[in-house]
């Protein structure tokens, strides 16, 4: 019996058929956005869009989906751009602090630290 030749995902076409043959990704996803589901994955919906579903049932990074579909970032944001646009995930950026008062206080910040090491 002959061993099985892993698959290789990232071939150039097999991205190009995956993305549709673009290589423009969408600027709404940066590698920390949090992405959700709206919808379930649908019959005949394409195999990467209804895994992306099944793996977003709650909040997960964009890097995480990439890492989970073993995707370059790139092709990944095309796939959720496309998912964005037909209304079945959203994307919640993560909020920056607009000043350093917002930010939590160094020793917060160090007693969590010291909590942590001690674990």
């Amino acid at each position: 019996m002959t061993p099985r030749r892993p698959v290789d995902t990232g071939a150039p076409d097999r991205l190009y058929t995956v993305t549709g043959g673009r290589s423009r990704a969408d600027d709404h996803f940066d590698l920390v956005t949090l992405v959700v589901r709206e919808s379930e994955p649908t019959a005949g919906m394409q195999s990467e869009h209804a895994r992306i579903l099944t793996m977003c049932r709650h909040p997960t990074a964009v890097v995480e989906v990439a890492a989970e579909l073993r995707l370059p970032i790139t092709v990944v944001r095309i796939l959720l751009g496309d998912l964005l646009d037909m209304g079945r995930i959203t994307a919640r950026h993560p909020r920056a602090a607009r000043s350093v008062a917002e930010l939590p206080d160094s020793a917060l910040l160090k007693e969590v630290l010291h909590g942590l090491r001690n674990l």
